[in-house]
């Protein structure tokens, strides 16, 4: 099974060689004043200075993507896999054409190209009545679309754009011709959010340069970022020199690298349109970049995984099967760190102390105001704690409340829980992101700035740092105070949950560090050795809220 992983790299680490020409555009000198008017348009109608029709407040607003791209009659790429992959993701998403391919999986037979006024009709279209959220571009298959996209953009601003620029599909062949690049360097790029770029397309955005190592990457990252857009991604999927799958991201002081397993299989038609439009979609969701396109990469490895051997038509390059998803039924939100703020920690040996059930302390946990549960149970059998982890999961799925396991993905596998959660000594991160795939949520137990920086890099989405305090609960658990905890927290890209030893005394204590990323605290004793859960819970709870207020 394959892993993803990701390194963040300081720029002092950039080497400019080989040297790559910067093409600065004209309209790189007005990127400032494009992202100026856009926030001011979209500040303006929150504000209501824009009329809009009457809405009915009861209905409820859905994550809307607006994709402009080609069609592909085989499904795989283009406007099909960007409708797909938003499906997935749980986003709305509306298209304009831009041209009509005739294609299937042995290669591109025929491009019939929208004329522009049609395409100038259907962006007025969508965004004059229905405002999406962010719009992703993948084939712009001439200048005149080009400019008539920023045109409409600049009329009808949105919160993000994704540029995804296809020139060369991920069969080879050539879908824009280079008269189009200066209308990508000139125009587009400078109003786009996020460029998504394989080495083919960043090496003819850039001049011809041939891009044959990470390092290269970096370098085009860099200059294609300073052509205007905000983030650049360069894909390494073709990358001869590496084993391994590697994407660099640079958002104009760091560089990111996502490394992952390459995936044996023919069916890899439309990873780059589907790439782009998760992150869209992410993006519509309102994750912030990084998170974006961290959660992209894992669904393309996921739907890589599924679909290696699939077999759709007799060509060489299949398509991938984006709705795997539909495989569980449950609809998940995605992890908010503010989850972490209550965190509650179930313990065997307390439940039994006080005569109740797992099932009874979860739930009273839950009326008092935990927002995630962790099921730490270490001397229940494996069955009875599948069944007892089946029966909590029902009871968070109400109240909307993450459920994690402690320890066992087996069991949080057998289970569907939210995520697990798992100590230096477990299974490697990205290891349990191969098992649980890109959905499920999973932590990781840290005492070092260095146990802090390797969660990161294997992908897990928050670490729990202590013991902060000595606890009871584990045995020989080394504590590493209030300084420690603020080093960790301050070293860590994840948000960070306290844990060890902490309770009505001390919460306020921890909750005052003034570390942003130290979202809250796991409790155990606390909660769970007391008579009454659900009224120790409700009180910490307002000696946290309490505490926020005190720091703000």
């Amino acid at each position: 099974m394959a892993h993803l992983c990701f390194q963040v790299l300081s720029t002092s680490f950039f080497t400019p060689k080989p040297q790559i020409p910067v093409l600065l555009s004209p309209g790189a000198a007005c990127i400032k004043s494009i992202h100026q008017y856009r926030y001011l348009y979209l500040k303006a109608m929150q504000d209501d200075k824009f009329s809009t029709p009457p809405c009915d407040e009861s209905k409820v607003r859905v994550p809307h993507v607006l994709t402009v791209a080609g069609s592909d009659s085989g499904g795989g790429a283009g406007i099909q896999a960007d409708i797909k992959a938003c499906a997935a993701r749980g986003v709305y998403c509306s298209t304009v054409i831009t041209a009509v391919t005739a294609q299937n999986t042995v290669g591109v037979q025929g491009v019939n190209i929208v004329p522009e006024d049609f395409v100038a009709e259907q962006l007025r279209s969508v965004l004059s009545d229905m405002p999406p959220n962010v719009v992703k571009t993948g084939m712009l298959p001439s200048t005149g679309i080009v400019k008539t996209l920023c045109q409409s953009l600049k009329e009808f601003p949105v919160q993000a754009l994704v540029v995804d620029p296809v020139m060369v599909s991920t069969s080879g062949h050539t879908l824009a011709g280079p008269s189009i690049l200066d209308s990508f360097r000139e125009e587009l790029l400078p109003m786009a959010d996020i460029v998504t770029p394989n080495l083919k397309e960043a090496s003819a955005l850039l001049g011809g340069v041939p891009l044959e190592t990470i390092a290269d990457m970096r370098s085009a990252a860099k200059a294609i970022h300073d052509i205007g857009p905000r983030n650049v991604l360069v894909k390494g999927g073709d990358l001869p020199a590496s084993l391994d799958a590697v994407d660099v991201f640079y958002d104009g002081n760091d560089f990111y690298e996502f490394r992952s397993s390459r995936i044996m299989t023919p069916n890899t038609h439309g990873t780059g349109c589907t790439l782009a439009s998760t992150v869209a979609a992410e993006l519509a969701k309102g994750s912030q970049m990084l998170s974006a396109v961290k959660v992209a990469k894992r669904y393309v490895e996921a739907v890589l995984s599924y679909s290696k051997n699939i077999a759709i038509g007799g060509g060489c390059q299949g398509p991938m099967d984006h709705l795997l998803k539909l495989k569980s039924n449950v609809e998940r939100r995605p992890f908010d760190p503010c989850d972490l703020f209550l965190y509650a920690v179930t313990d065997s040996r307390m439940n039994k102390k006080w005569g109740r059930s797992i099932v009874d302390a979860v739930k009273a946990a839950i009326e008092g105001g935990a927002s995630i549960i962790q099921l730490r149970e270490k001397e229940v059998e494996t069955g009875d704690f599948l069944e007892a982890a089946k029966a909590c999961l029902k009871i968070c799925r109400v109240h909307g409340v993450p459920l994690l396991i402690n320890d066992r993905i087996d069991v949080a596998l057998a289970s569907d829980a939210d995520g697990v959660h798992i100590g230096q000594s477990d299974m490697p991160a990205h290891v349990a992101r191969a098992l649980l795939g890109p959905d499920k949520i999973i932590g990781v137990s840290c005492k070092t700035p260095e146990h802090a920086q390797q969660a990161w890099v294997d992908g897990a989405d928050y670490i729990g740092s202590g013991g902060v305090y000595p606890t009871n609960t584990k045995e020989n658990n080394k504590t590493i105070g209030l300084d420690g905890l603020k080093t960790v927290c301050v070293s860590s890209k994840l948000p960070v949950v306290a844990i060890g030893g902490i309770g009505m005394s001390n919460a306020q204590a921890v909750m005052r560090l003034g570390v942003p990323n130290l979202k809250g605290v796991a409790v155990v004793s606390a909660l769970f050795d007391r008579e009454c859960v659900t009224t120790e819970t409700r009180k910490l709870l307002e000696v946290l809220k309490e505490s926020t207020k005190i720091a703000n």
